[in-house]
């Protein structure tokens, strides 16, 4: 109910002291008082903590808006509730200790191969530099060899970007964008590879729709790679009615609020109302791993399951970003992690990876390109 009385009084004069003493460190037991534990909803009076000390277990309004702005840094305390009462909660928050436990190993003695194959089918005239982000941070995480499939025409301009990087040319409609011909190619080579990334400025041309769309529901059932699906190829699943029902494989399916409003059908309210349970339940019902991105993105699994990456960096919002998440997680996913643990991982190593870059430069200015020489450095941290 709405705060009144003595308590919003003193609620207000904590405030007005902390406006008057920007050095005054407020903290926040277990919740910001007034801040709703399960929505993030809070009351006017609720005064912005510095730290909030939540008791026991993280509660899922801390990472909703306006929830997540109000407790400032997190820190989770032991009380003592026995840990039998907690193994059948399915939702998890994404620590830097499990990302530590699943980490791909580093043999010695590996060759490329050990560590995977990425097609990254990627580009158009407009958005070379999504492909070439892409690729980076793939080969950034670790994969042994990544190979750009890419419209011929823009191949010979990847290339003086990416040494490191093979390539496919592929057949074009018109300079820049690949023709629909080309799916035939994808399959064909998609055997030698562990992973196919598919979507990053791709464009929405018709011939690059039908493309994609060829790609993702006429793939072989023999092919065996796994998929990550970003970008202009989830706007061009959004356009294919039932979809998911055609797509049969599961995948790790990157969308933003926009793209999940298209895939899905529901508004970008909706989904921001609930985005937790909006992941979980769209990927039950569409068998797929998702990775609901924003602020404290959501990675939600075909069988309920859900992990919280608990983090917001404002320097991530700028072009090409999430062209380096999709790589990081195809270069994870190479090296042999689930779909649910590659895309959780990738998820963390993106925004670590942002943090690092901001504790250096700022978040002002911070670009894409920064985050590929950060991800190695996370990664051995």
């Amino acid at each position: 109910r709405p705060i009144s009385g003595a308590i919003k009084d003193i609620l207000k004069r904590v405030r007005d002291e902390k406006k008057a003493r920007p050095s005054m460190q407020i903290v926040a037991v277990d919740l910001p008082s007034g801040t709703d534990s399960d929505n993030g909803e809070a009351d006017p009076a609720t005064p912005a903590a510095d730290m909030t000390i939540t008791l026991g277990y993280p509660k899922i309004g801390l990472f909703y808006s306006p929830g997540s702005e109000l407790a400032g840094k997190l820190e989770i305390v032991d009380i003592g509730i026995p840990a039998n009462l907690g193994k059948n909660i399915a939702t998890e928050m994404i620590t830097a200790d499990w990302i530590r436990s699943i980490l791909p190993k580093r043999p010695k003695n590996a060759h490329k191969g050990t560590f995977g194959k990425v097609l990254v089918c990627a580009g158009s005239q407009q958005y070379i530099g999504a492909a070439c982000l892409a690729c980076g941070a793939a080969m950034r995480a670790g994969a042994g060899l990544v190979t750009l499939a890419a419209a011929q025409s823009i191949q010979p301009i990847a290339a003086a970007k990416l040494t490191e990087t093979t390539y496919l040319p592929l057949p074009e409609t018109e300079p820049g964008y690949i023709g629909s011909g080309a799916a035939k190619i994808i399959h064909e080579r998609l055997a030698d590879y562990d992973v196919l990334l598919i979507g990053c400025g791709l464009s929405q041309e018709p011939s690059v729709v039908k493309f994609i769309r060829d790609v993702l529901l006429k793939m072989p059932p023999s092919l065996k790679a796994k998929v990550v699906i970003d970008a202009d190829a989830l706007n061009a699943l959004a356009q294919t009615s039932d979809w998911w029902k055609k797509l049969k494989r599961d995948a790790i399916l990157t969308p933003h609020p926009g793209e999940m409003s298209r895939l899905s059908g529901l508004s970008m309210k909706a989904i921001s109302r609930d985005r937790l349970q909006t992941a979980r339940k769209c990927s039950s019902k569409w068998n797929k791993t998702v990775i609901l991105k924003g602020a404290n993105s959501i990675i939600a699994m075909p069988d309920g399951g859900a992990r919280i990456n608990a983090a917001a960096n404002a320097g991530l919002a700028s072009a090409g970003t999430g062209d380096v998440l999709a790589g990081t997680i195809a270069g994870l996913l190479a090296q042999g992690l689930s779909l649910g643990d590659a895309a959780a991982c990738g998820t963390y190593l993106h925004t670590a990876a942002a943090d690092m870059v901001c504790s250096e430069l700022g978040d002002a200015g911070m670009i894409a390109g920064d985050l590929l020489p950060a991800l190695p450095k996370v990664i051995k941290n």
